[in-house]
């Protein structure tokens, strides 16, 4: 197996591991929230069923799909031309395909007026995410694991924040986007709540990486 391959497996664990414990964390921040609210009977379970379906069905096809996305927009840069002009074509010709994936962008109303401000946000995360998916596709030390993974990509932890702290800023600005006007979510009631869940478990998510971040570089 190549580096690249090598490279792109372990990214691609990773992330899916990431989006597991995001999956798990907001599950139990709604069933909290519900069971301490004072929702009726009847919008409980509407909302129980529609984050159980998904988070088991919807967001991990869309996660799956962006992260795929991202792999090969950085395999095609590193093995081509890596030139600005390529860069921006890779970027527009598999952007629709990466925004289709997104789960903020997948749950709201594409007519809603903040809507380009939210699809402008997840173009920037994307590019973001394909230039630094491209420093840890091209490591040719001998490495086995993403802590491994890291250290070599961004060799210092001042370095890894940086990075990390980029793609935080751009999933709390979309959270912001719709905190500003539930209205802007397609789904049919408990908007509030799942604002909520989302604020709180990005907090809560955002600890996380940064906790392991930090033992990465220890």
């Amino acid at each position: 197996m190549d580096v690249l391959e090598r490279n792109s497996r372990i990214i691609e664990k990773q992330m899916i591991y990431q989006m597991e414990e995001s999956l798990a964390i907001g599950k139990r921040l709604i069933d909290k929230e519900l069971d301490a609210g004072i929702l009726n009977f009847i919008v409980k379970p509407i909302l129980k069923t529609f984050y159980q379906y998904w988070s088991d069905h919807d967001a991990r096809v869309g996660i799956i799909q962006q992260i795929n996305i991202t792999l090969e927009c950085g395999k095609i840069l590193i093995k081509n031309d890596r030139s600005k002009e390529n860069f921006d074509n890779v970027i527009e010709e598999h952007f629709p395909e990466y925004l289709k994936g997104d789960q903020t962008s997948r749950q709201c109303k594409k007519s809603h007026r903040n809507y380009k401000r939210l699809k402008d946000i997840t173009k920037q995360m994307f590019i973001s995410q394909v230039q630094e998916t491209i420093l840890f596709l091209k490591v040719e030390k001998d490495i086995t694991t993403y802590e491994d993974l890291c250290r070599a990509a961004l060799e210092t932890k001042e370095k890894a924040h940086e990075a990390l702290a980029r793609q935080l800023d751009y999933h709390e600005k979309a959270i912001q986007i719709v905190a500003e006007d539930p209205a802007i979510l397609s789904i049919p009631t408990g908007k509030k709540i799942i604002v909520k869940v989302l604020q709180k478990g990005f907090i809560e998510t955002k600890k996380g990486i940064i906790d392991n971040l930090n033992l990465y570089y220890n």
